[in-house]
């Protein structure tokens, strides 16, 4: 059923991503091509002050209001978009304003709902909004989350979570997913079908963004767990035990999974894993190796083992992977 008071405040700051920025308007706008009438939404970008707020892409966007200006009316959903900062490097960090969390806090008290998009999580981390709650965001980010706000219950894999009024999106992408699911909550999964139908993408995606992430993702490790990480890496095809790479770092084995779990937080055997399968989606992506010799090259031996491990991992098959991510097939 259609309103005519669904005021959607998307916050606006400096270095913003563009795309969570310009992704939900997209989406709402799409709506009113398939309704027969008015949605109801009328979507307002707030700032600080009115002058144009530069974002990450380098894109210069108008606010259409200030923080203080809508801060007083009835919002239906305020959505946060985020922003990152990187080392020089492949590493990635959210970056989160004092000043822009505490207009979220303003904000989300007269609001229905709120809704993060990417690594906007972090911004209702530091605004207290999901202690307690299970919440997502981009895979970059997802330890960095975790680590500053030990009071959210983050899982990097969903590509959105509801938990109560309160939503949390996965990375860039996931905000139009984000959305087609508010618009979903709102007027029923038929209409946002159509409207997913006019993006071209699914309605709900078959599985979430572990899919994307980089599972072995560099962490800060002593040069002990290190040189076992490369240990390993260069022996990923053998049936390594825990006795074999307690023996290669001269300690016990009981010591060995003591290591693992302090430094990379799982056990040896599920690293030993994760290595496999990161290696076995490269092959996947850049080869035609048949799948019994990406098992075989990967350590995995049967290709019901490799399958396995896939839907542990990635929740999908191997045949699957390679069939989204083939590079130049």
């Amino acid at each position: 059923m259609a309103t005519t008071d669904r005021l959607v405040v998307i916050v606006l700051f400096d270095r913003v991503d563009l795309l969570d920025v310009t992704g939900p308007p997209e989406v709402f706008s799409l709506l009113q091509r398939e309704m027969d009438g008015p949605t109801g939404y009328q979507v307002v970008l707030a700032a600080e002050s009115m002058e144009p707020v530069t974002t990450s892409a380098g894109v210069r966007v108008l606010p259409d209001v200030t923080f203080a200006e809508v801060s007083g009316r009835r919002i239906d959903t305020v959505v946060v978009p985020g922003a990152v900062e990187t080392d020089g490097g492949r590493r990635v960090r959210a970056v989160v304003d004092a000043e822009v969390v505490d207009a979220v806090s303003v904000l989300a008290k007269g609001a229905r709902r709120v809704a993060s998009v990417c690594v906007g999580a972090h911004i209702l981390a530091a605004a207290g909004l999901l202690d307690g709650r299970r919440a997502t965001t981009h895979w970059s980010t997802a330890q960095q989350l975790a680590a500053e706000h030990p009071a959210v219950e983050v899982d990097a894999d969903p590509i959105y979570i509801r938990d109560e009024n309160i939503w949390t999106g996965a990375g860039l992408t996931a905000c139009l997913d984000l959305t087609l699911a508010l618009v979903a909550d709102d007027f029923g999964d038929e209409i946002a079908l159509r409207v997913a139908r006019q993006l071209v993408m699914y309605l709900k995606r078959p599985s979430g963004q572990s899919q994307f992430s980089v599972s072995l993702e560099p962490v800060s490790t002593t040069r002990r767990i290190d040189d076992l990480r490369l240990y390993i890496a260069g022996n990923i095809a053998r049936q390594l035990t825990v006795t074999d790479l307690a023996e290669h770092a001269h300690v016990g084995e009981r010591q060995l999974t003591r290591i693992f779990r302090t430094e990379l937080g799982m056990t040896p055997a599920a690293y030993i894993e994760s290595a496999r399968v990161e290696v076995a989606r490269h092959r996947l992506e850049t080869t035609d190796e048949t799948l019994q010799r990406v098992a075989a090259a990967c350590g995995f031996n049967t290709v019901d083992t490799l399958t396995r491990a896939f839907r542990r991992r990635l929740d999908t098959t191997p045949a699957e992977y390679r069939n989204r991510f083939r590079i130049g097939g």
